[in-house]
């Protein structure tokens, strides 16, 4: 007998025919004897629907109100799939997150956990009942309700599952898994049976949208063991825990990429202590930020050129940000590129493996794929390049490294 935490997404209840087909999935893992506990979104679009009502009494409306109003989409969730259990003869009991006590700090519509009191639900699953807590939403020390930002959910499974020392978090979404890179990309694509919780982070940063990296963070901080499961479709999913000694990794486990790339580059700036906060320095007050970095020290041996980059949405604010910076330090010129993509590499495999840079390398070569920027870590390497090559340059590399093979 097992203690299973399941997290069911937005698509997943979307509509009452939805939450009845999840009800079912629940029952039959109650059925098997686990204990169950079940985190729910919103219904989709409910959130965005609510926060457009309050936008449209007031612009900016107060965080605390906001909080009150957004948390209400998974209430009904809630109620809703609690009721479809009852229907199928399987006890429940619903709880909004202040009342299990989902302890939060006081950071408005962005919450961070601080506790979870989980005597209720401990309580409830002692009875024999299905616990189905709200996610994405906590209470803080003065008894306000908080949200806990993008992805809440998913951290809301993860901290139960934490605390309460479940055998495993189930993520249900609308894919079937992790995978090797976007099969919309490359059809080929391969699920991945199991991935490492740095891995699995790596891709989360690097443009996976498959969870949200906090959870990700989260999991492997408290070591609970995660699993990506299709909400629509049986199947063994992805399992996301730590690397095992004796498992001879793949290589390579997957190919990540982000498409809102944006670069830009002061030319000529003079080569002194201080230079790079000087440049940094005002984009990071602005709280736009900067991903790669890349300094070269000119011919002269006196400036220097200083190459970064920032998301699309931010390219325009840090460039003028930075013409006037150029202006301040005497600069040469300010350049910007905003149709760029970042193809990354990701695998623990690497840090045993020489070679995977110069893999990488020739096979862009090969397909004519100028690289403008390089960063590597220890089992990551990420090159930017014209936005144009992107599905060429993931497609190529899936090959090259022959992810659609099950090794």
């Amino acid at each position: 007998m097992a203690l299973i935490v399941q997290k069911y997404g937005g698509t997943s209840v979307g509509s009452v025919e939805r939450i009845e087909q999840v009800a079912e999935k629940v029952v039959r893992w109650r059925e098997r004897g686990d204990d169950v506990v079940v985190v729910v979104s919103a219904m989709s679009g409910e959130t965005n629907r609510l926060i457009n009502l309050a936008k449209s009494i007031h612009g900016r409306p107060a965080p605390r109100e906001l909080d009150v109003l957004m948390s209400t989409g998974e209430q009904v969730t809630i109620a809703l799939l609690s009721i479809a259990l009852e229907k199928r003869g399987c006890a429940a009991r619903s709880y909004t997150g202040g009342q299990v006590h989902i302890l939060t700090d006081s950071a408005h519509n962005k919450a961070r956990i601080r506790a979870i009191d989980d005597q209720r639900v401990r309580g409830d699953l002692n009875l024999g009942r299905v616990v189905v807590v709200a996610g994405f939403q906590g209470v803080d020390e003065l008894g306000n309700i908080t949200t806990l930002g993008r992805g809440g959910s998913d951290t809301t499974a993860v901290a139960l599952a934490a605390a309460m020392k479940a055998d495993e978090c189930q993520i249900y979404t609308d894919v079937d898994g992790v995978y090797t890179t976007d099969p919309r990309v490359v059809p080929q694509a391969r699920r991945l049976d199991r991935i490492t919780f740095e891995e699995m982070m790596e891709m989360a940063s690097l443009g996976s949208k498959v969870l949200q990296i906090r959870s990700v963070e989260f999991a492997g901080k408290y070591n609970v063991p995660l699993r990506v499961l299709s909400s629509f479709e049986d199947g063994p999913g992805t399992l996301i825990t730590y690397e095992e000694e004796g498992m001879e990794e793949a290589l390579i486990s997957g190919i990540a990429f982000n498409r809102d790339e944006a670069q830009l580059t002061i030319l000529g700036v003079p080569d002194q202590p201080g230079v790079a906060y000087k440049i940094l320095g005002p984009i990071s007050d602005s709280n736009i930020e900067v991903d790669m970095i890349v300094q070269n020290i000119a011919q002269d041996g006196s400036t220097t050129d200083f190459t970064f980059t920032v998301h699309r949405n931010d390219f325009q604010r840090a460039l003028e940000l930075l013409n006037r910076t150029s202006s301040e330090l005497g600069a040469r010129e300010v350049r910007g590129n905003e149709t760029l993509v970042k193809i990354s590499l990701v695998g623990v495999g690497m840090r045993s493996h020489a070679g995977i840079a110069s893999t990488m390398f020739k096979t862009l070569a090969n397909e004519g794929i100028n690289i403008r920027m390089i960063s590597t870590s220890e089992i990551k390497i990420s090159v930017v390049v014209d936005e144009k090559y992107l599905e060429l340059g993931v497609r190529a590399l899936h090959e090259a490294f022959e992810l659609n093979k099950t090794h």
